[in-house]
């Protein structure tokens, strides 16, 4: 029987792959390891969304290579780059790209002589904590943005069939998950280019029906959140009002070479909408800074509108040029340095506004999970309705004689803040 082991990088979504994978690899009677010693073959699924992210996948490729050990590398790096990587990492056994993933059975079983079983999205190997779980609800994207890459990546956007979503939700429910985190490239535009009139309401309502805990969506996109969407969120009870709106940026004039939908005006009419149908919303945003052609006027008017708008969470990348987007050929590209130093100026400004954000949240009460619990030192972790379970937000740290596990629902009290955690006490 061989040992498997597998990296997983990159975003949640590639994460789902992965769980599918060891899934797949469990189903077929493989024993999966946790370390590279202990591994007959090495699974590396990569991320190749921008340069960072190559090159870290790149290193850990390189990395179990070293060990001699039959190495299999799969993912969105692999989907961008396949005959370059072919040619540059030959000690790589074998290489799958996406486009590939209905037949990487039948590959495996070719390089491993054992049977294997195909992909199926029931069968998943969670990764995450035992109390909650990833639900991708659809594939690739339309938006088709100057800087990005996933539409060369993962195609073009596919919404999955309404009662298949619904079953794996059944099934994780089943399975003891409390959480449960709806993800895809463009959430909101879930059900458009199916037959059955269904959107993301009607599979928040479906799911809600299930009886999570807690129910987030992430990933949506500014001009197709619908005041349905917002009312539905407003009066539900499982579903955290949390809205991540990844922007890229506030200047018109940017934000039409980056070929983005909306102007920095509807965004602005829609975030009012969102505070006023919704006070205690959290709002995260991201940006890209330096894209090509952001003058010092376009970086000011992003900072003004940050300044503006007070983001419960947000995050800033400097603009990655990227192969085949139809902004790597753009003019006017930004000096790196410049890049960095917006990068630092704008995450500066949101550490200002981020500790006077918290500032807020003294006194207030908040219910939500433990995802870390140390008994020894009676410290413990809570997610509730302000921090997403992707470690971008900040922590909710919090003291308790009463000895808690992962999992527990509890109620803390805010009692102090920092830049961007927070602290309290468990209220009895």
């Amino acid at each position: 029987m061989y040992k498997v082991g597998l990296i997983s990088l990159g975003c949640a979504k590639n994460l789902v792959d992965s769980e599918m994978i060891l899934g797949m690899l469990n189903q077929s009677k493989f024993e999966i390891t946790n370390t590279v010693e202990d591994s007959d073959v090495i699974i590396v699924n990569t991320c190749g969304f921008i340069e960072d992210s190559k090159k870290e996948s790149i290193e850990n490729i390189l990395d179990v290579c070293k060990y001699g050990k039959k190495v299999v590398v799969v993912g969105c790096l692999v989907e961008r780059y396949l005959k370059e990587l072919q040619e540059s990492i030959p000690e790589v056994d074998l290489w799958v790209p996406i486009r590939n993933y209905n037949k990487l059975n039948e590959k495996l079983e070719s390089l491993l002589s054992s049977k294997v079983q195909p992909l199926n999205p029931f069968v998943r190997m969670l990764s995450t904590p035992p109390y909650m779980a990833y639900l991708r609800i659809s594939e690739g994207c339309n938006n088709c943005c100057a800087y990005c890459a996933i539409p060369l990546i993962r195609g073009s956007f596919r919404s999955r069939p309404f009662n298949d979503v619904i079953k794996e939700a059944k099934l994780l429910k089943e399975s003891g998950i409390k959480e449960i985190v709806l993800i895809s490239q463009d959430t909101t535009r879930y059900g458009s280019d199916l037959n059955e009139g269904k959107t993301v309401v009607d599979l928040l309502k479906e799911v809600e029906n299930l009886g999570f805990y807690s129910i987030r969506l992430l990933y949506l996109y500014p001009d197709e959140i619908t005041d349905e969407l917002i009312d539905y969120i407003a009066a539900s009870k499982a579903v955290k009002p949390y809205f991540d709106i990844p922007l890229q940026h506030a200047s018109n004039n940017v934000l039409k070479g980056m070929l983005r939908r909306g102007t920095k005006e509807e965004y602005q009419v829609l975030l009012d909408k969102i505070r006023s149908k919704v006070p205690h919303a959290i709002l995260r945003t991201t940006y890209i800074v330096g894209f090509p052609g952001e003058s010092d006027d376009d970086f000011a008017e992003l900072v003004e509108f940050t300044k503006r708008n007070n983001f419960d969470h947000m995050g800033a990348f400097k603009y990655s040029r990227e192969d085949h987007t139809k902004a790597d050929k753009y003019p006017n590209q930004i000096d790196e340095k410049m890049k960095v130093s917006r990068l630092h100026f704008i995450m500066d400004v949101q550490k200002k506004l981020s500790y006077k954000k918290n500032k807020k949240h003294i006194g207030e009460i908040m219910e939500g999970i433990v995802i870390e619990a140390n008994n020894k030192e009676k410290l413990y972790q809570l997610r509730s309705y302000w921090n997403a379970p992707d470690d971008i937000d900040g922590k909710i740290s919090f003291h308790s004689e009463k000895e808690l596990k992962t999992g527990d629902i509890v109620k803390v009290k805010i009692t102090s803040v920092f830049v961007y955690d927070l602290y309290g006490e468990i209220v009895e």
